[in-house]
């Protein structure tokens, strides 16, 4: 059996791997657009994101889904051969950030680290980075405006040169993606970017309700000569309309982590005990 290039002995090694990342990531809140990739695509896109940044210092503008833990998990086990030099992970989420820092100590996983981070804040580590990723809410309210935002603090963490990969939205029967597709296309033009690669309908979600959407991975790149020309200050409000969904602007600056002992177990309120009837 082979997936992915990987060999059964391999997929295995994945597969208990991206369990682990699973397990130690925290649930999502709908309110701020957190829906998360399955795990046999995590492994495919661990893999991909991996041996596009091997060697170089990546920035994660966001990661709900656990990309990064599961490149450097994968790193560790041996499936991937070589990673990136360094992992970085800005994100609002507090959880997130302490899910990353828990995991990445215990498996002793020093290439990846986490900052608290919201990308509506100036960046702090302007052209530190040599790749970004980011899969930001998708815009289907607001014809990716969420998206650009997400994409430019990614830029600017590259400096204007390097690649980015941009994870959104891609179904061919639907009219918004490949709205958001093609504003998306068109800012990363405008700063300097040209479309090295798409792989298209790539990535499945835990998402009942449009169970069928797909994600791609839209790769950007510097053209050379263009680095700094287009360099911004500040966020215009009217990018914030809708960020989450339609009627959701962001007034949350970070959500703040709620400490627990043992995060890989059920909480007492997620179930109620009945004892047999007249004792044993």
């Amino acid at each position: 059996m082979e997936a992915f290039g990987l060999n059964e002995e391999d997929w295995i090694k994945a597969t208990n791997a991206i369990s682990e990342v699973i397990m130690n990531r925290p649930r999502p809140i709908r309110a701020f657009d957190q829906i998360y990739m399955k795990a046999g695509d995590m492994i495919r896109q661990a893999v991909r994101v991996a041996e596009w940044s091997a060697g170089r210092r990546l920035a994660f503008i966001g990661d709900g889904d656990a990309i990064a833990l599961s490149i450097a998990m994968l790193v560790k086990v041996g499936v991937i051969a070589v990673g990136p030099e360094s992992i970085t992970v800005f994100d609002f989420d507090e959880r997130i950030v302490n899910s990353i820092r828990r995991l990445a100590n215990r498996e002793r996983l020093r290439s990846i680290g986490a900052e608290l981070y919201n990308c509506l804040d100036p960046f702090p580590q302007k052209g530190a980075f040599q790749r970004f990723y980011t899969n930001p809410p998708w815009g289907e309210s607001n014809e990716g405006t969420s998206v650009i935002v997400f994409a430019r603090r990614g830029i600017e963490a590259i400096g204007y040169e390097g690649e980015g990969m941009i994870v959104i939205a891609d179904d061919p029967e639907l009219d918004w993606p490949r709205t958001v597709l093609q504003k998306v296309q068109v800012y990363a033009i405008s700063r300097g970017f040209h479309v090295a690669s798409m792989d298209s309908r790539v990535h499945a979600y835990h998402l009942p309700e449009a169970a069928h959407l797909r994600s791609c991975n839209l790769v950007v790149g510097s053209v050379p000569g263009s680095a700094r020309v287009h360099q911004e200050e500040g966020i215009d409000e009217a990018r914030l309309r809708n960020f989450y969904g339609r009627s959701k602007e962001p007034k949350v600056h970070y959500v703040l982590d709620r400490p627990r002992p043992d995060y890989d177990k059920a909480l007492e309120q997620e179930y109620t005990l009945k004892e047999w009837e007249g004792g044993r």
